[in-house]
């Protein structure tokens, strides 16, 4: 029997029923079957070794694809607990997935001790084992079999994962003396995997809850080439030098307190400085395109979030409800913004003429994250969102989610953001429990969406399961200046929030309509976007954007009237900077302001004063020669000029 195999290339071939990815990748050449790590079978990640038995679209995965690393990186997972098992004997497994750059595995060694002192031990039998060029072995097991090899193991996180299984759906994958729990996918062998870095040690609960066992998670990191390799750790000695959570210390942009509470930052001087610049920048963007501003408060009535279905999906994540002495009154720090939008919108009758209506607000919101998801800036228990909520008429959502996309791209492009993609965030299928309303509305608000991002020319990416309870979205995935990807900036079509608010328009026919919600925010939140902005330009922001762009230097304090009236003048022309006449030599001064990244420094001594010029020095660069302060000025404000002005 035959089957028909199709190939990215529209190509259709036949091959026999039951043939492998490593005999298709072979008939189309050499060269690609030797790079081949795995296959894509309609959509989903094989081994080169599973037999194909229908027609299908398939894809040979190689290094150069996401499911092709991603195969890497779960194999070398595996190969990490093959050798954690050679060296410590008796080690019990959690889970080993691959993530998005590398691996971890979270293992129990009891009441062994383990740290970062012991991973060059453990590299080293990786690259030992990588060398027999072990083959990754797929066999299924019936559920019986699968507990009594665990039980022997006496490993209780495996053994709990296998009672949640069906039996007939569990595999086992096997190489060198390794064998583990695994639905796939695996590279075909150990010798694929050449170079080799433990990277660090962390904690971590089991399955994500903070009253199970605290287990070891070892994450690591593997390539084909060792030249990779070295690059890649590059990499990540320039993230260090870029980490958001240094920059904003040595800048004096936000910091933590212990008493204010874990994940709560407080935004200092400078960084309440760039924060407005962003907030202004976004304002003026929002009154051009026809927003109005509301305010809400931080909290609301536990109803208005049991009616948004936040209460259900989103309860676990919430901090506690706040009781009033009043029986039976209860509140919640708001976890969303759109519930109180909503309420604005019902606050008086709309006709279709009104629509749309576009209410946007910095709204600070309150979810819950444990403890050990807590990171700087990018995981956070309060930040401010730049939320809108559109509400149009059906026929308007195409239309509107474009001029958002239009936004969107504003943003990006006037903050140097310019190599990004953008997510379809649909609903998983398989579980739609997940989810409120009905299929039907479901598939339109998808359907739109991807015709929208299409008119727009946008590459995107369909993911299953990655929607808000309330709707399918559109998320913009950015790369920064290292490469990293990050997601930054949403919108979601929404039929059912307004369905469970009750929400209406009179139409044209004089009937009462539901109107449709677009949810927006093209920063995402300002905590996230000032974090991935700092690591982006390194803490070299745009002029416009810099909390102190000049930086006023006597020579020495001779020099000081003068340089008080440079910097009282440029105060004047609402130029932002600082005057350092402290008793130092100009060297340190210098020094100092290159440490705080001010893109400009205006050296003045005897020269400048008698000229009434000022000497110029830029950032990163040095000497800029000396000029008239007034021609200064006049070249600042040239290169100064923003989106916000």
């Amino acid at each position: 029997m035959s089957i028909n195999i199709s190939l990215p290339d529209g190509s259709i071939r036949e091959f026999p029923s039951g043939v492998k990815g490593i005999d298709i990748a072979k008939s189309i050449s050499e060269g690609l079957a030797r790079n081949a790590l795995g296959i894509e079978v309609n959509g989903e990640i094989w081994d080169l070794s599973r037999s194909i038995d229908s027609n299908a679209s398939v894809k040979i995965l190689t290094w150069n694809d996401a499911g092709g690393k991603y195969a890497f990186w779960h194999s070398s997972a595996h190969l990490l607990a093959e050798a954690l098992e050679a060296l410590h004997p008796g080690v019990k497994f959690g889970i080993g997935p691959p993530i998005e750059n590398g691996f971890y595995y979270d293992i129990d060694l009891g009441d062994k001790p383990f740290g970062d002192d012991d991973l060059a031990a453990l590299e080293s039998k990786m690259k030992e084992l990588a060398k027999k060029d072990s083959i990754f072995t797929r066999r299924e097991v019936s559920k019986a079999e699968a507990l009594d090899f665990f039980k022997s193991k006496n490993d209780p996180y495996k053994l709990e994962l296998i009672s949640e299984l069906a039996d007939g759906t569990i595999t086992f994958y096997e190489q060198g003396n390794f064998t583990d729990l695994c639905k796939g996918p695996h590279i075909p062998n150990t010798g694929f995997i050449k170079a080799i870095k433990l990277l660090n040690v962390a904690g971590a609960y089991w399955r994500g809850n903070e009253n199970n066992k605290m287990l070891t998670r070892i994450y690591g990191i593997t390539f084909p080439k060792q030249k990779e390799l070295e690059e890649y750790l590059h990499l990540l000695e320039e993230a260090k030098k870029r980490d958001h959570r240094k920059l904003g210390k040595e800048l004096e942009l936000f910091t933590f307190s212990e008493k204010v509470g874990m994940g709560l930052p407080l935004w200092l001087p400078k960084g309440t400085i760039l924060r407005e610049r962003l907030e202004q920048f976004m304002r003026k963007a929002q009154v051009k395109a026809g927003y109005d501003p509301v305010v809400t408060p931080h909290i609301g009535g536990k109803s208005l979030y049991v009616t948004s279905g936040h209460y259900e999906k989103y309860g676990k994540d919430s901090f506690q409800p706040i009781h009033t002495p009043d029986e039976g009154e209860e509140f919640l720090l708001k976890p969303m913004n759109c519930p109180h939008h909503c309420e604005i919108y019902k606050s008086k009758p709309r006709s279709y003429k009104d629509l749309p209506i576009r209410l946007a607000e910095f709204g600070t919101v309150y979810r819950y994250e444990q403890s050990g998801e807590l990171h700087g800036l990018t995981r956070v228990r309060g930040f401010t969102q730049d939320d809108a909520h559109i509400f149009c008429r059906p026929d308007q959502v195409k239309n509107e989610f474009i001029k958002v996309i239009d936004l969107v791209f504003h943003v990006f492009n006037s903050l140097g953001f310019d190599n990004y993609t953008a997510q379809v965030s649909l609903r998983d299928p398989e579980n739609k429990e997940k989810y409120i309303g009905d299929d039907e509305l479901w598939d339109r608000a998808e359907r739109e969406i991807q015709e929208a991002a299409d008119e727009r020319g946008l590459k995107t990416i369909a993911v299953k399961g990655e929607a808000a309870f309330y709707g399918p979205k559109l998320d913009f995935m950015v790369k920064d200046a290292l490469g990293r990807s990050w997601q930054l900036g949403t919108i979601q079509v929404d039929y059912q929030l307004p369905q469970r608010f009750e929400l209406e328009y009179v139409g044209s026919d004089n009937q009462r309509h539901t109107p449709v919600m677009i949810h927006r925010a093209p920063f995402g939140s300002l905590e996230r976007f000032v974090a991935v902005l700092i690591e982006h330009c390194g803490g070299n922001f745009p002029l416009w954007l810099s909390p102190d762009q000049v930086a006023v230097l006597p020579i020495s304090e001779r020099f000081n009237a003068y340089a008080e009236e440079v910097y009282n003048t440029l105060k004047e022309m609402d130029i932002r900077g600082l005057l350092d006449n402290r008793d130092e030599k100009i060297g340190r001064k210098i020094r100092d302001a290159e440490v705080k990244k001010i893109p400009y420094m205006l050296i003045v001594g005897e020269k400048e004063v008698a000229e009434r010029k000022v000497s110029i020095r830029v950032h990163g660069k040095g000497d800029a020669g000396s000029v008239s302060f007034e021609q200064f000025v006049e070249e600042f404000k040239a290169r100064a000029a923003s989106p916000v002005n």
